[in-house]
């Protein structure tokens, strides 16, 4: 069990999650692992960042809106909704490539739950930053 770790301080985790398919059984497995990983060691002893670039900005895609973009897919439906939601109350941030948005010709209007502060320059020129800055990169 967990008695091993009692009092134990779980030094904190910087953890990259680095979306980029458009696969809807994928993305849903993705948002299932961050949730375990959060349960598995606590919301205040980890720092979880995602970021979607290309086609992984179908997960937070409407699908009404799929038919203005230049995007395959949009999987942002009730279900994954739900599960955004409660990992960012857990303090996930999703970051979102601009790049992708400006050459997939998609809104943020059209994306679940992102702002301006979400954007990023480049999906993958952040995830190398992350890195270098001590995020595990984890490619679901």
């Amino acid at each position: 069990g967990m008695s091993g770790m009692a009092g134990q301080a779980i030094p904190r985790q910087k953890v990259v999650y680095h979306i980029n398919s458009d696969d809807a059984r994928l993305q849903s497995l993705a948002l299932g692992n961050m949730q375990n990983h959060i349960n598995a060691i606590g919301k205040d002893n980890i720092d979880l960042k995602v970021v979607l670039h290309g086609d992984g900005l179908a997960l937070l895609l409407y699908p009404e809106a799929l038919a203005r973009t230049k995007m395959r897919a949009a999987n942002a439906n009730e279900e994954a909704q739900a599960k955004i939601s409660g990992l960012k109350s857990l303090g996930v941030q999703f970051q979102v490539c601009a790049t992708t948005l400006k050459g997939r010709n998609v809104e943020i209007k059209d994306l679940y739950d992102v702002d301006q502060k979400d954007l990023v320059p480049s999906g993958v020129a952040q995830v190398g930053i992350l890195q270098s800055q001590g995020y595990s990169y984890v490619k679901p």
